[in-house]
Protein backbone atom coordinates (compact mmCIF):
# COMPACT_ATOMS: atom_id res chain seq x y z
CA UNK A 1 0.00 0.00 0.00
CA UNK A 2 1.33 3.43 -0.90
CA UNK A 3 0.72 6.51 1.20
CA UNK A 4 1.06 10.08 0.04
CA UNK A 5 -0.04 13.22 1.88
CA UNK A 6 -2.72 11.36 3.83
CA UNK A 7 -3.78 9.39 0.77
CA UNK A 8 -3.27 5.66 0.22
CA UNK A 9 -4.24 3.55 -2.77
CA UNK A 10 -5.22 -0.13 -2.68
CA UNK A 11 -6.20 -2.57 -5.43
CA UNK A 12 -9.71 -1.27 -5.97
CA UNK A 13 -9.88 1.65 -3.57
CA UNK A 14 -8.16 4.43 -1.71
CA UNK A 15 -8.29 6.11 1.59
CA UNK A 16 -7.76 9.73 2.41
CA UNK A 17 -7.50 11.47 5.76
CA UNK A 18 -8.34 15.09 6.48
CA UNK A 19 -8.77 17.47 9.36
CA UNK A 20 -12.46 18.52 9.50
CA UNK A 21 -13.13 21.71 7.56
CA UNK A 22 -15.96 24.13 6.99
CA UNK A 23 -16.01 24.35 3.21
CA UNK A 24 -15.06 22.00 0.40
CA UNK A 25 -12.54 24.49 -0.93
CA UNK A 26 -10.75 24.44 2.42
CA UNK A 27 -10.11 20.69 2.46
CA UNK A 28 -6.39 20.08 2.57
CA UNK A 29 -3.85 17.39 3.27
CA UNK A 30 -2.70 19.17 6.40
CA UNK A 31 -3.58 17.82 9.80
CA UNK A 32 -2.09 18.37 13.19
CA UNK A 33 -0.01 15.45 14.36
CA UNK A 34 0.46 14.37 17.91
CA UNK A 35 0.64 11.46 20.27
CA UNK A 36 -3.05 11.82 21.03
CA UNK A 37 -4.03 10.91 17.47
CA UNK A 38 -5.03 7.25 16.87
CA UNK A 39 -2.65 4.87 15.14
CA UNK A 40 -4.48 4.47 11.82
CA UNK A 41 -4.73 8.23 11.36
CA UNK A 42 -1.02 8.70 12.02
CA UNK A 43 -0.07 5.93 9.60
CA UNK A 44 -2.39 7.37 6.94
CA UNK A 45 -0.37 10.56 7.19
CA UNK A 46 2.79 8.61 6.50
CA UNK A 47 4.11 8.80 10.05
CA UNK A 48 6.20 5.99 11.52
CA UNK A 49 4.47 3.60 13.89
CA UNK A 50 5.42 0.55 15.91
CA UNK A 51 2.87 -1.70 14.15
CA UNK A 52 0.51 -1.85 11.19
CA UNK A 53 -3.03 -0.65 11.94
CA UNK A 54 -5.75 -3.27 11.56
CA UNK A 55 -9.38 -2.99 10.51
CA UNK A 56 -11.78 -5.15 8.52
CA UNK A 57 -13.26 -4.29 5.14
CA UNK A 58 -16.70 -5.59 6.16
CA UNK A 59 -16.28 -4.89 9.82
CA UNK A 60 -19.99 -4.81 10.70
CA UNK A 61 -21.39 -8.03 9.31
CA UNK A 62 -23.26 -11.28 9.52
CA UNK A 63 -20.44 -13.06 11.35
CA UNK A 64 -21.69 -11.32 14.53
CA UNK A 65 -24.88 -12.58 16.17
CA UNK A 66 -25.58 -9.06 17.42
CA UNK A 67 -25.55 -7.80 13.84
CA UNK A 68 -27.86 -10.56 12.63
CA UNK A 69 -30.36 -9.61 15.32
CA UNK A 70 -30.81 -6.29 13.48
CA UNK A 71 -30.53 -7.56 9.90
CA UNK A 72 -33.17 -10.23 10.53
CA UNK A 73 -35.56 -7.59 11.84
CA UNK A 74 -34.97 -4.43 9.80
CA UNK A 75 -34.37 -3.81 6.05
CA UNK A 76 -30.98 -2.48 5.00
CA UNK A 77 -31.88 1.13 4.32
CA UNK A 78 -33.70 1.42 7.62
CA UNK A 79 -30.60 0.15 9.40
CA UNK A 80 -28.20 2.40 7.51
CA UNK A 81 -30.36 5.53 7.62
CA UNK A 82 -31.58 5.33 11.23
CA UNK A 83 -28.81 6.90 13.33
CA UNK A 84 -29.36 4.89 16.52
CA UNK A 85 -29.23 1.60 14.60
CA UNK A 86 -26.31 2.55 12.33
CA UNK A 87 -24.29 3.80 15.30
CA UNK A 88 -24.87 0.55 17.18
CA UNK A 89 -23.91 -1.57 14.17
CA UNK A 90 -20.77 0.52 13.60
CA UNK A 91 -19.66 0.08 17.20
CA UNK A 92 -20.38 -3.63 17.64
CA UNK A 93 -17.12 -4.94 16.11
CA UNK A 94 -15.09 -2.17 17.74
CA UNK A 95 -16.40 -3.11 21.18
CA UNK A 96 -15.75 -6.79 20.50
CA UNK A 97 -12.29 -6.67 18.86
CA UNK A 98 -10.94 -3.12 19.27
CA UNK A 99 -9.67 -2.69 15.68
CA UNK A 100 -7.81 0.50 14.87
CA UNK A 101 -10.62 1.82 12.67
CA UNK A 102 -14.35 2.28 13.20
CA UNK A 103 -16.24 2.27 9.88
CA UNK A 104 -19.61 3.93 9.85
CA UNK A 105 -22.38 1.57 8.78
CA UNK A 106 -23.60 2.75 5.39
CA UNK A 107 -23.38 1.88 1.68
CA UNK A 108 -21.70 3.35 -1.38
CA UNK A 109 -25.20 3.85 -2.89
CA UNK A 110 -26.40 5.96 0.04
CA UNK A 111 -26.03 9.35 -1.74
CA UNK A 112 -27.96 8.26 -4.85
CA UNK A 113 -31.50 9.08 -3.61
CA UNK A 114 -30.37 12.66 -2.98
CA UNK A 115 -29.59 12.83 -6.71
CA UNK A 116 -32.99 11.42 -7.63
CA UNK A 117 -31.91 7.78 -8.04
CA UNK A 118 -33.89 5.61 -5.65
CA UNK A 119 -32.60 2.19 -4.66
CA UNK A 120 -33.44 -0.67 -2.37
CA UNK A 121 -31.40 -3.59 -1.09
CA UNK A 122 -33.22 -6.91 -1.41
CA UNK A 123 -32.11 -9.51 1.08
CA UNK A 124 -30.28 -12.29 -0.70
CA UNK A 125 -30.21 -10.39 -4.02
CA UNK A 126 -28.45 -7.10 -3.37
CA UNK A 127 -29.14 -3.55 -4.60
CA UNK A 128 -31.98 -2.82 -7.01
CA UNK A 129 -32.55 0.45 -8.88
CA UNK A 130 -36.01 0.44 -10.41
CA UNK A 131 -35.32 3.16 -12.99
CA UNK A 132 -31.79 2.75 -14.37
CA UNK A 133 -30.00 5.80 -15.79
CA UNK A 134 -29.38 5.16 -19.50
CA UNK A 135 -29.99 8.40 -21.41
CA UNK A 136 -28.64 11.94 -21.57
CA UNK A 137 -32.09 13.26 -20.64
CA UNK A 138 -32.03 11.25 -17.42
CA UNK A 139 -28.52 12.45 -16.58
CA UNK A 140 -29.48 16.07 -17.18
CA UNK A 141 -32.54 15.76 -14.95
CA UNK A 142 -30.57 14.53 -11.92
CA UNK A 143 -30.40 16.65 -8.80
CA UNK A 144 -27.19 18.27 -7.64
CA UNK A 145 -25.96 17.49 -4.15
CA UNK A 146 -25.98 21.11 -3.02
CA UNK A 147 -27.18 20.61 0.56
CA UNK A 148 -26.35 17.14 1.93
CA UNK A 149 -27.24 18.25 5.44
CA UNK A 150 -30.85 18.54 4.27
CA UNK A 151 -30.96 15.58 1.88
CA UNK A 152 -28.75 13.19 3.89
CA UNK A 153 -29.01 14.42 7.50
CA UNK A 154 -28.60 10.96 9.02
CA UNK A 155 -25.04 10.71 7.69
CA UNK A 156 -24.02 13.72 9.76
CA UNK A 157 -25.82 12.39 12.84
CA UNK A 158 -24.15 8.99 12.55
CA UNK A 159 -20.61 10.25 11.98
CA UNK A 160 -20.68 13.04 14.54
CA UNK A 161 -22.07 10.69 17.20
CA UNK A 162 -19.51 7.99 16.37
CA UNK A 163 -16.67 10.49 16.64
CA UNK A 164 -17.83 11.33 20.15
CA UNK A 165 -18.35 7.69 21.10
CA UNK A 166 -14.92 6.56 19.92
CA UNK A 167 -13.32 9.59 21.57
CA UNK A 168 -9.89 9.27 19.96
CA UNK A 169 -9.42 5.59 20.83
CA UNK A 170 -9.64 4.59 17.15
CA UNK A 171 -9.84 6.31 13.77
CA UNK A 172 -13.29 6.99 12.33
CA UNK A 173 -13.50 5.94 8.68
CA UNK A 174 -15.97 7.18 6.09
CA UNK A 175 -16.21 6.02 2.50
CA UNK A 176 -17.62 6.65 -0.96
CA UNK A 177 -17.79 4.63 -4.15
CA UNK A 178 -16.01 5.86 -7.26
CA UNK A 179 -18.08 7.53 -10.00
CA UNK A 180 -17.49 4.53 -12.28
CA UNK A 181 -18.78 2.01 -9.75
CA UNK A 182 -21.85 4.11 -8.90
CA UNK A 183 -22.55 4.73 -12.59
CA UNK A 184 -22.36 1.01 -13.32
CA UNK A 185 -24.82 0.20 -10.53
CA UNK A 186 -27.18 2.96 -11.66
CA UNK A 187 -27.03 2.00 -15.35
CA UNK A 188 -27.41 -1.74 -14.74
CA UNK A 189 -30.06 -1.32 -12.06
CA UNK A 190 -28.41 -4.12 -10.07
CA UNK A 191 -25.15 -5.97 -9.63
CA UNK A 192 -24.45 -7.64 -12.98
CA UNK A 193 -21.51 -9.96 -13.60
CA UNK A 194 -21.08 -8.72 -17.19
CA UNK A 195 -22.03 -5.04 -16.85
CA UNK A 196 -23.71 -5.32 -20.26
CA UNK A 197 -25.95 -2.26 -20.23
CA UNK A 198 -23.17 0.02 -19.04
CA UNK A 199 -20.75 -1.30 -21.67
CA UNK A 200 -23.33 -0.84 -24.43
CA UNK A 201 -23.58 2.81 -23.41
CA UNK A 202 -19.80 3.05 -23.06
CA UNK A 203 -19.22 1.87 -26.64
CA UNK A 204 -22.22 3.48 -28.37
CA UNK A 205 -22.92 6.61 -26.30
CA UNK A 206 -19.72 7.46 -24.41
CA UNK A 207 -20.87 11.08 -24.01
CA UNK A 208 -23.78 9.87 -21.85
CA UNK A 209 -21.47 7.90 -19.60
CA UNK A 210 -18.98 10.76 -19.31
CA UNK A 211 -21.77 13.21 -18.46
CA UNK A 212 -23.04 10.84 -15.76
CA UNK A 213 -19.53 10.31 -14.38
CA UNK A 214 -18.98 14.06 -14.25
CA UNK A 215 -22.25 14.61 -12.37
CA UNK A 216 -21.41 11.85 -9.89
CA UNK A 217 -17.90 13.22 -9.39
CA UNK A 218 -19.15 16.64 -8.35
CA UNK A 219 -21.71 15.05 -6.02
CA UNK A 220 -19.14 12.74 -4.45
CA UNK A 221 -16.68 15.59 -3.86
CA UNK A 222 -19.41 17.32 -1.87
CA UNK A 223 -20.43 14.09 -0.14
CA UNK A 224 -16.86 13.26 0.86
CA UNK A 225 -16.38 16.76 2.27
CA UNK A 226 -19.67 16.39 4.14
CA UNK A 227 -18.47 13.18 5.79
CA UNK A 228 -15.20 14.83 6.79
CA UNK A 229 -17.00 17.81 8.28
CA UNK A 230 -19.26 15.43 10.21
CA UNK A 231 -16.27 13.71 11.80
CA UNK A 232 -14.69 11.16 9.43
CA UNK A 233 -10.91 11.18 9.86
CA UNK A 234 -9.95 8.84 7.02
CA UNK A 235 -11.89 8.41 3.77
CA UNK A 236 -11.97 5.24 1.72
CA UNK A 237 -12.70 5.36 -2.00
CA UNK A 238 -14.00 2.07 -3.42
CA UNK A 239 -13.88 1.15 -7.10
CA UNK A 240 -15.65 -2.17 -6.65
CA UNK A 241 -16.40 -2.65 -10.35
CA UNK A 242 -13.03 -1.58 -11.75
CA UNK A 243 -12.39 -5.19 -12.80
CA UNK A 244 -15.00 -4.76 -15.55
CA UNK A 245 -12.69 -2.32 -17.35
CA UNK A 246 -9.63 -2.91 -19.49
CA UNK A 247 -6.56 -0.81 -18.58
CA UNK A 248 -7.42 1.61 -21.40
CA UNK A 249 -11.06 1.86 -20.30
CA UNK A 250 -10.02 2.33 -16.67
CA UNK A 251 -7.74 5.20 -17.72
CA UNK A 252 -10.67 6.90 -19.48
CA UNK A 253 -13.78 6.07 -17.45
CA UNK A 254 -12.59 5.61 -13.87
CA UNK A 255 -9.18 6.93 -12.90
CA UNK A 256 -9.59 10.60 -13.97
CA UNK A 257 -12.84 10.93 -12.03
CA UNK A 258 -11.46 9.21 -8.94
CA UNK A 259 -8.40 11.47 -9.09
CA UNK A 260 -10.65 14.53 -9.19
CA UNK A 261 -12.30 13.42 -5.96
CA UNK A 262 -8.98 12.79 -4.21
CA UNK A 263 -7.54 16.10 -5.44
CA UNK A 264 -10.55 18.03 -4.13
Amino acid sequence: MQSRCLTGHAKHGAFQSHKPSVRRSQLSCKAASGAQDPLLLRVARGEDADRTPVWLMRQAGRYMAEFRAFSDKYPFRMRSETPDIAIELSLQPWRAFKPDGVIFFSDILTPLPALGIEFDVIKGKGPRIQTPIRSMEQVQSLNKLDDPLSSLPFVHDILSSLRQEVDGQATLLGFVGTPWTLAAYAMEGKADRDCKQTKVIMFNQPAVLHAFLDHLTEALITYMGYQIEAGAQVMQLFDSWAHHLSPEQFAEFSLPYANRIVAA
